[in-house]
């Protein structure tokens, strides 16, 4: 295997998000909260035609992530899982990914609604959601499908009970 992958950051992500313990697990449980992605000027022209999207794909470093743990309990489970059907930080190669909504673009400046991510967090690329490249079809979700949907709300909120 090699290690001579290198990844360099196109911007950082900013949040109202500084604490880990307290920050929405994915964009679902942070409906309504607002940051932005500020781009490195030398990017800004890739950010052309984004405008048109209403959502975007955000890939980025979990610069603070715990190490590589190959059993996690997962935020929404009590049981020890697989890190690799966890969205868990902890990864071999500590990429995280959410979709947020895309509210406008000021330059080099992208804001954002939905944002699940820790503010600083270093941003290694940008897609565009692109609802016909979806899933088709009976979809399953694993361990996931045992998780009420009430838990799932309270838990991935960070709220107590």
């Amino acid at each position: 295997m090699s290690d001579g992958i290198v990844c360099r950051p196109i911007g950082v992500i900013r949040s109202p998000h500084t604490d880990p313990k307290k920050t929405p697990i994915q964009p679902r449980y942070a409906r309504g909260i607002e940051g932005r992605v500020e781009i490195e000027p030398v990017f800004e022209e890739g950010l052309d035609d984004l405008d048109g999207f209403s959502h975007v794909v955000l890939l980025y470093h979990f610069d603070r992530a715990r190490p590589v743990q190959m059993k996690v309990v997962p935020y929404l489970d009590d049981a020890p899982r697989g890190v690799f059907a966890t969205r868990a930080p902890a990864r071999p190669n500590p990429i995280g990914m959410s979709v947020v909504r895309l509210l406008r673009r000021d330059g080099r400046i992208l804001h954002i609604a939905d944002v699940d991510v820790l503010d600083g967090t270093p941003l290694l690329d940008i897609k565009p959601h692109i609802a016909r490249f979806g899933v088709e079809g009976p979809v399953r979700s694993g361990w996931q499908e045992r998780v009420a949907e009430a838990d799932a709300e309270r838990r991935g909120r960070r709220l107590p009970g």
